[in-house]
């Protein structure tokens, strides 16, 4: 194969992704021919109503599967925290990238960190994940939905809608706009979405000319550390019609996984974690998952 054409979204975050990817690649195999694939998604689309609301983050997949199977792209590429936890039958994961910065990002022209919002602040942020822990941490504060790409949700926060917002720290700095970060919000008092930071490429299972050109770029400890994570939150059939946050580091020949499930409307949460052999993510992520729900998860995943 000497051209790979890549469905991407349209957004400039993705377009970034995208771009990196493909520099990646032809790093790896000098004289292969790329070309982007831009389209448009239903998640991109629907601006005025949460993920929960109109079916969860596999909307931002959809149109580039199809475009897949259509035989209108070879693979595309997505932050891996929007990827379903089970893929559709017939696509793989060619390539999981050497992750980024987990973490998510508290933004605020005025406050510095989160302690530092007044009561009655207004904060952004359409995840249910989020909005859990910031209601365990603050339960005085008044969150509202903010939806939109990365630049969209800025310049709502600089026009005085939110006092701050919270983003993904990687999503910023692969943009540029890591000055933005005002402080990180991190384990253990924080988690993020499972597998967030990391960026992958889906093909076509059967696809083995562009499943070899994209094993050049799979970080095997980012692999290793979420399928542990996407294996609790699947254990939990979790989506982000539910607040679930998993973070797995890597010791060694050892992988240890926090988990936690929230409630986004009281604050409730439930935290457990365990260690495990790294070639076994599988199994921890099941055992993270089973710990959390004998601790009364299942309580909180049912609302709704």
């Amino acid at each position: 194969m000497t051209r790979l054409r890549i469905a991407t979204r349209k957004s400039p975050l993705a377009l970034w992704q995208t771009e990196h990817v493909a520099a990646r690649l032809q790093q790896a195999h000098p004289g292969l021919a790329i070309e982007l694939v831009p389209l448009s998604t239903r998640g991109d689309e629907i601006l005025d109503r949460s993920l929960a609301a109109i079916g969860g983050k596999g909307l931002f997949l959809k149109e580039l599967e199809l475009a897949i199977l259509r035989s209108e792209a070879d693979c595309a590429v997505h932050s891996l925290k929007d990827v379903p936890m089970q893929l559709e039958p017939g696509f793989a994961l060619g390539a999981i990238l050497p992750r980024h910065d987990p973490a998510d990002a508290f933004v605020s022209p005025r406050f510095a960190d989160l302690a530092a919002l007044p009561a009655g602040a207004r904060v952004g942020t359409s995840s249910l994940r989020r909005q859990a822990q910031l209601r365990a941490l603050r339960p005085d504060l008044e969150l509202r939905d903010l939806r939109g790409n990365v630049n969209t949700r800025l310049a709502r926060l600089d026009a005085g809608d939110y006092d701050a917002i919270v983003l993904a720290c990687a999503g910023l700095e692969r943009l540029g706009l890591g000055a933005r970060v005002r402080s990180r919000l991190s384990a253990p008092d924080w988690l993020p979405a499972p597998a967030q930071g990391a960026i992958a490429i889906e093909c076509r299972a059967d696809d083995a000319a562009t499943l070899a050109l994209c094993a050049a770029l799979d970080d095997p400890p980012t692999r290793a550390c979420v399928e542990a994570e996407r294996a609790m939150n699947r254990a939990l059939h979790g989506s982000c019609h539910v607040p679930v946050a998993a973070l797995a580091t890597l010791h060694g020949t050892r992988l240890q996984l926090q988990g936690l499930v929230g409630s986004a409307d009281d604050g409730r949460q439930v935290r457990a974690q365990a260690e495990g052999a790294a070639d076994a993510p599988e199994a921890l992520g099941q055992a993270v998952a089973q710990a959390l729900l004998a601790q009364g998860a299942r309580a909180l995943l049912d609302v709704g």
